[in-house]
């Protein structure tokens, strides 16, 4: 198995770094949510375990942004809270399992190995809209059977509105999808690659599908 470890105090990090290599995983640590968002994103992983005060991103934003992107990934939380309230919260927001602090190495690793017998979720390779379909493999995009020619960010947006296909996805929302936080929220960029989308995918086509919602942002519906 290949871990992502993300904790901030460093003594706790590498405690557990080097307790999973100890049993023969594949570790990696990090001691930042964004940084962590973004390897995390990369894909890889078999496990997360997950701090939830982090620097650059709370884990609580790094597990909902990481499940509104679609990743699946077992999520193990550390949390320094015991309180049953949290623990719904993280439960809710897209974790699979936590660990409260302080906490055993085993009683850790007992909940890794379990998550780690679970069987692995099978994603669809294809996503569909009425006839535009995208396939998450080849990454290849086609209307009506008519093949649609990309830009890697042109896809990355397409992808996420069709994830999310009927709900109205805001422009900040999108934003941090396909630039992965790295961004001035000053510009127009979202609308820019919008409009290129739609003359890709909705030009000459009696059905559009990429919708505005003015004042909150975008939707991909029938």
């Amino acid at each position: 198995m290949k871990i992502l470890v993300v904790e901030d105090d460093r003594t706790v990090g590498q405690y557990v770094h080097r307790g999973l290599t100890e049993q023969g995983f594949q570790a990696e640590l990090v001691g930042d949510g964004t940084e962590a968002l973004t390897a995390a994103s990369q894909g890889g992983f078999d496990l997360i375990i997950l701090d939830l005060r982090l620097p650059g991103m709370t884990g609580f934003d790094v597990l909902r942004t990481l499940r509104d992107r679609g990743n699946t990934t077992p999520v193990l939380v550390l949390t320094a809270q015991d309180a049953v309230d949290f623990k719904v919260q993280a439960l809710r927001a897209g974790a699979d399992d936590y660990v409260t602090k302080p906490f055993s190495f085993e009683e850790l690793l007992a909940r890794v190995e379990a998550l780690g017998r679970r069987p692995k979720q099978i994603a669809p390779r294809q996503l569909r809209i009425v006839d535009l379909e995208l396939d998450l493999g080849s990454r290849e995009v086609t209307r009506a059977g008519r093949r649609l020619e990309l830009t890697p960010k042109e896809y990355a947006v397409l992808e996420y509105l069709m994830r999310h296909a009927g709900r109205v996805m805001s422009r900040t929302l999108i934003t941090e999808y396909a630039w992965d936080y790295h961004f001035d929220p000053g510009t127009n960029i979202v609308d820019v690659v919008i409009n290129r989308l739609r003359k890709k995918v909705d030009a000459g086509q009696t059905r559009k599908l990429i919708h505005t919602v003015r004042g909150v942002g975008y939707v991909l519906k029938a």
